[in-house]
């Protein structure tokens, strides 16, 4: 008898235990929070604070700026991003188009619409428009980084 009780806790202990439940779904909350951060971001950017537009990025991001060679590292997006927020006249607004967080909460990506102008050398206004991604990361911490911006 005692082995049966004791087949019968070890059967039950590892129905339990192999019954963990779903997931905790924590996509909508990781939504708020990148398009808050990527607020933030397109703020810092149009107040030409180089600091808070590349607050969002790991420190082995890349970013693939419009006409320029891809910036690898932190640094290298700093030098990047004051280069053009240093642009005379500039504007700059973007959107989310698309926002994809795996039901892990592991990985995210976005797809972004963007718009700019600056005032060239020779005094004339030039526009830019395009599509950007980013790919975002857990990181210590609970954040998701852009392999690039952080969550």
């Amino acid at each position: 008898m005692c082995r049966l009780g004791f087949a019968i806790f070890f059967i039950a202990l590892s129905i339990v235990g192999c019954h963990q439940g779903e997931p905790i779904d924590n996509r909508p909350a990781d939504e708020r929070t990148i398009r808050a951060d990527d607020a933030a971001g397109l703020k810092a950017a149009q107040a030409k604070d180089i600091n808070g537009a590349v607050a969002n990025y790991a420190d082995d991001a890349s970013w693939l700026p419009s006409n320029a060679p891809i910036a690898k590292g932190k640094d290298a997006i700093r030098v990047g991003w004051a280069a053009l927020l240093g642009s005379l006249g500039l504007t700059i607004d973007w959107q989310i188009t698309k926002l994809e967080v795996a039901r892990s909460g592991d990985l995210a990506y976005t797809l972004y619409a963007y718009q700019m102008s600056f005032q060239g050398p020779d005094g004339k206004r030039n526009a830019d428009h395009g599509k950007d991604m980013a790919r975002l990361e857990k990181a210590t911490g609970g954040h998701l980084e852009n392999g690039g911006r952080q969550f």
